[in-house]
Formats: C-alpha cells, structure tokens, sequence
C-alpha cells in the first residue's frame, strides 16, 4: 500500500511511525518548508515555547528524562521532534520543499500534486497540516503602505535588531504573550494594541532544580506517575470550561487572583480585564506579560486598530502612533486547515464545497465520499486544556487500524459511511450546549457561530472513541468494483 503523508509536524511524524511499526513501508512525507517540525520549525519569535509541561507534550513511546524546564521551549521541542523522526527512522521518509497544491481521488487511489509540477501517487493520503500553519495578517486598511518594517510572528525576521526602536504589536494571543516580555527591555517604546482581555493563569517555567533531575533521571517509574499526574491535572482545566457555571468560577477565582497580584495599576487592570466567561476563549498561561505591561516603555491600547498609515497604526479615537516596526501577533487561519489546497474526492466532490458550512468529520478524521483520506489535527480535536500529541497519537492508531483493515482484507480503499458521519458530527455540536466555548466569539468558531476546532470532551474520552475502530461504520472498496468504475468512467468519456 502507497502511503502519502501531507505534512511533516508532530502529526504527519506519528502517523509515519505508527504506520512503519505495523508493515506499512511504502510512505512518503511531503513537506511545504525547507525542513520538518511544523509548528515549531516555523514559530521561533523570542520566547516561544509550549503551554503544556514536556512529560505530556511528547509521544508516550517516546519519553525524555532530560528536559529542562516543566514546559519545554522552541528548540528544544524541534530537537526532540527531530530526534524522534531518525529513532524511528521515519526522517528519509520526509520530501522537503514540497508544497501540495491538489489532492484528487483518481479511483483507485489517489494523485498529489506540488507547486513546482511533481506528482506522487498514493492509495491512501493523510493531511496532517493541522490548524496552526498559516499565519493570519487582519485585514486592516492600509497595511502595506506602511513605511517602516513588519512581520507577522510566525514568520519572525530574526536580521531586524529591534534595540531601540519603536515597535507597536497588534494582536495579544498566545504568541503576543510570550515574546512580548522578551523585547520589551530592548525596545525604546513598545506599544500593544489589544482586542480584548484573557484570562491569565501562573507559568514561571524556572529550570528544574538538580534534585527533580535527579529523580527523573533515575528513579523508575517517575517520569510515568508526574505523565499521568499531569494528564488528571490537564482535564480539571476541561471539566470547569464544560461546567462553567458550577466548577468555572474555581478557575476564574484563580486566574483573578493570580491577575490581580500581577496588575497593582488600576486602570492597567482594567484595561486588561476580559468580559468573557472563564474558558470560552484560551487561557493563556504566562507569568511575564501583565508586569511587562506595567513597564514604563510600555502603552496598552485597548482602542481598535482602523487603518494603518505610512507613521502607523491608527485607533478607533484617531490617535496615529508613529512606529518603526510593527510585529502581528493576529495568529492563524485556524478554519482553514488544509486549504487552500484542493482536495477533491469521489465524483469530483470539493472538499471546500463539502465543509461550506464548518468544517466536520468522524473523530475529526473521516469525511464521506473521500476514501482512505485521514485528517491530522481535524475538526473539533484541538484541545483547550490538553495535549494535541495525546490525540494526534490515538489518531495514528486509529488510522492505522483503518488502513490495516484495508490491507488484510485486500480491498482498495475504506470509506466512513455519511449516516455515520451526520450521527457524530451532531452528538460533538450537541454536547457544546451549556458550556464556556458557546458564551463568546473566539477562533474555535466560524463565521457562523459553529466550533469547529475544539473536541468538546476530556482526552479520555477521545482516547476511548479512537481506541478500537469499528468496521461497521465504514465501507470498504473491493478492488474489482473500484476498477469497474474506472473503466464505466473511462468509457463514458
């Protein structure tokens, strides 16, 4: 079986691996960047680094006893990517420079195609391009007439020396938050535009003092009791974002306090303060920001950015402040996931027309009438208080399962029945009711109010839906009849 893996971050690598430890050798890995690591080979402002603590942001086969610091740091999370990929030896599997333009079901399998004219051929295909891979500039009036220096954060240009400049950053997300503390005090004035307030909870990330090294390093069974300590920990933050009105005030009296020793000036706090529910929106984890706020270098401008001049930004009150350097910290297209590939399937079906109206999918993976096509990172299995690894290793097995399914039963392909689909796509937008996520807009939603990103339950649960693939909910492609069809449509034409 030709195997054809689109994307070469944490997802694609564990779909590779789970697939080379079960027979599958025919694999290729196609890679948009000159080299893999997604997310982390692309982030690397001041600063970046992981929410969530190294022992559960790591594949459970692959555990490290050396980190450094609780939450590990950009490049340590590309080295420990990178490493993971040649111990598995799936790193030869990796086309770099490969960017896909179209994925077409050509019955039986299916044609990929890059920019630069290549085609590889696959009968299965796996898009694991995630959520977070396109960087989102906000469609501000006059932004390319600015005429001083810009860059978004993903794509942070390391050669511009921003020691006394004025730079202004637009947007107070999770990467605003993290390289914002690290170029105040190099900067002459910095200002921060804000759309609206987060809910802020403690990470020092100090290193590791020689004595919990010591024990990781040595003690058997450490590493696994903190993993699993860690995982109990992580679905308290789910279970008071689905209970908000019960068990969500317990976070918001934390996040409150931990925010109010943070901010002693009141009109800074009140500037920050968030008028959302508790969870609705991601709660950013960060013990840096708010005093770096308070620096006497620093200006919060809660008033929205209309336009950009040539001097640059412009707010809502019509005060231009004049910059040398604006940095977006606006995030991702996180509704677009794969696209603007186009990925079509059985009778010339868009998967854009498809997903119009938000996109959906079995366990955020299957889509009718796209046979053997698996989604990485998908539709509702993002996280708001866990680890996108956890699930991206459970969908590697699930997929596999699939796709063994496939193999030993010589068929040509599987295909998610659409009964089967409607049925779990309406039991993961019910079970959003009454919960924090529906209380305000955030980037989980389209534009028509649907979440479409997050998993509305505890990682447990996902674990248990993806454990054991039941056939029953799929069709599987005889070989002949696959071939019937491709020779009835050969003859049509």
């Amino acid at each position: 079986m030709r195997i054809v893996i689109v994307g070469a971050g944490f997802g694609g690598i564990a779909a590779a691996i789970e697939l080379r430890n079960h027979g599958f050798k025919d694999i290729t890995i196609l890679e948009a960047a000159d080299d893999f690591g997604g997310t982390w080979h692309h982030n690397t402002y001041p600063g970046a680094a992981c929410d969530v603590p190294s022992h559960a942001y790591s594949f459970s086969y692959a555990q490290r006893r050396n980190w450094p610091k609780l939450c590990p740091e950009q490049p340590e999370i590309l080295d420990y990517l990178h490493g993971v990929a040649r111990e598995f030896g799936v790193a030869d599997l990796i086309v770099t420079g490969a960017r896909v333009s179209s994925c077409t079901w050509t019955e039986p399998g299916w044609r990929v195609e890059t920019e630069d004219g290549r085609t590889f051929e696959g009968d299965a295909l796996i898009l694991a391009t995630g959520q977070l891979h396109q960087p989102l500039y906000p469609p501000i009036p006059g932004r390319e007439e600015f005429a001083g220096h810009s860059f978004h954060s993903a794509q942070w240009d390391h050669d511009y020396d921003l020691t006394g400049k004025r730079v202004a950053v637009i947007g107070t997300g999770a990467s605003a938050v993290q390289f914002v503390p690290e170029i105040a005090p190099k900067v002459a004035k910095l200002v921060v535009y804000q759309r609206s307030g987060n809910w802020f909870l403690p990470r020092k990330n100090r290193p590791y003092p020689g004595w919990l090294r010591t024990l990781n390093a040595r003690l058997p069974g450490f590493q696994r009791v903190r993993r699993a300590l860690m995982f109990a920990n992580l679905e308290t933050l789910t279970i008071m974002i689905r209970h908000p009105k019960l068990l969500g005030p317990i976070g918001r009296l934390r996040s409150t306090l931990f925010m109010r020793s943070q901010l002693p000036d009141r009109e800074l706090r009140r500037k920050v303060w968030p008028n959302y529910t508790f969870g609705c929106k991601r709660i950013l984890f960060s013990s840096y920001f708010l005093p770096a706020l308070g620096r006497p270098n620093v200006e919060l401008v809660t008033s929205a950015v209309t336009a950009i001049e040539k001097s640059g930004p412009v707010s809502a009150d019509g005060q231009v402040r004049e910059v040398d350097c604006i940095i977006y910290g606006t995030g991702f297209r996180t509704n677009d996931f794969m696209f603007p590939m186009e990925v079509t399937g059985v009778d010339g079906v868009s998967l854009r027309k498809k997903w119009e109206h938000g996109a959906h999918a079995h366990l955020g993976m299957t889509v009718p009438g796209f046979p053997s096509m698996f989604v990485l990172y998908g539709p509702n299995t993002n996280t708001s208080g866990g680890s996108i690894i956890f699930y991206l290793e459970r969908q590697a097995r699930y997929l596999r399962q699939a796709l063994s399914l496939v193999r030993d039963s010589g068929s040509a392909a599987i295909d998610v029945r659409p009964e089967v689909e409607e049925a779990s796509d309406r039991t993961v937008q019910s079970r959003f009711e009454g919960t924090a996520w529906t209380r305000c807009d955030s980037w989980y939603r389209n534009g028509e109010g649907r979440i479409i990103a997050n998993w509305p339950g505890y990682m447990g649960e996902y674990a248990k839906a993806t454990e054991q693939l039941d056939p029953s909910e799929f069709s599987l492609l005889p070989r002949s009849e696959v071939r019937e069809a491709r020779d009835v449509s050969v003859t049509s034409a």
